[in-house]
C-alpha cells in the first residue's frame, strides 16, 4: 500500500467514524431494589424499574433519565452472584463506578488507549442491557473506569 493510499484510508475511517458521545454514568449499590425509587424521585428521573440481569457482568443493571429517552443515563449496578468482583465495591460504601462512552469501533478504540497508555481490563463481550452490542472495560492512567459501548 502507498503512503497515499494508506492516508486516503486513514481520512475515510474518520469521517465515518463518529466521535465518542457520552452514554451514562455507573453507580453501584448493594440493592437497587432498595434506592432506586428514592433516588429517581431525587433526581427527577424517569425510571421503568426495570432491572436487567447481565450473567456476564455478574450484576443486575437498571437505568434511569432526566431529560427525555435520549439523555444520558444514571445506570444503577448491584452485584449480582458471590464471585460479583462488585462486592469488594459495595463493602467499600458503593457509589460512583465508571463512565461511558458509546463509540463506532471498539477495536478501534482499545488500540488507541492502549497507545495512550490504559489498561484494557475486560476485552469485548455482549451486554445483555444493551441487547447484546458489545461492551469492553478501560482502566485510564488517571485511574478512571471507562466503558465503552460499541454504537
Amino acid at each position: 500500500m502507498t503512503e497515499k493510499t494508506s492516508a486516503s484510508s486513514a481520512a475515510e475511517a474518520s469521517i465515518s467514524e463518529r466521535p465518542a458521545s457520552f452514554h451514562h454514568v455507573g453507580y453501584v449499590v448493594a440493592s437497587i431494589a432498595a434506592v432506586a425509587k428514592s433516588l429517581a424521585t431525587s433526581l427527577g428521573a424517569d425510571w421503568d424499574e426495570n432491572i436487567i440481569h447481565d450473567p456476564l457482568q455478574e450484576a443486575h443493571v437498571t437505568f434511569m433519565r432526566c431529560g427525555g429517552p435520549d439523555a444520558p443515563a444514571m445506570e444503577l449496578v448491584e452485584p449480582a452472584g458471590d464471585s460479583s468482583h462488585l462486592h469488594k465495591f459495595v463493602a467499600k460504601g458503593g457509589g460512583l463506578h465508571h463512565v461511558c462512552y458509546e463509540v463506532d469501533s471498539l477495536e478501534r478504540q482499545l488500540e488507541h488507549s492502549r497507545a495512550a497508555g490504559c489498561l484494557v481490563v475486560k476485552n469485548p463481550l455482549p451486554a445483555v442491557a444493551f441487547g447484546g452490542r458489545r461492551i469492553a472495560w478501560v482502566y485510564t492512567r488517571q485511574k478512571l473506569l471507562v466503558e465503552y459501548l460499541e454504537r
